[in-house]
């Protein structure tokens, strides 16, 4: 049961990036495989190119935009 007195996790959303989360934090994967991050905050991968996957490592950053797809460009 959960303590009454712990605040709920802080996620924040990012257009064009990670899912940042307060941590420590447990993903689970499709496949079910657990993956921990004991750091006070974790940017999870929601586009899937980063090769630390579920962990993000700014790959985002570096693929080229379509038109129409988020900012000025």
């Amino acid at each position: 049961m959960p303590n009454p007195s712990e605040r709920p996790r802080r996620v924040r959303v990012q257009r064009d990036g990670p899912l940042l989360i307060e941590g420590p934090v447990e993903v689970v994967g499709e496949d079910g495989e657990v993956t921990v991050s004991k750091r006070f905050t974790v940017a999870v991968c929601t586009c899937r190119r980063s090769r630390t996957f579920p962990w993000c490592d700014t790959s985002h950053r570096r693929r080229d935009r379509r038109p129409g797809e988020g900012g000025a460009g």
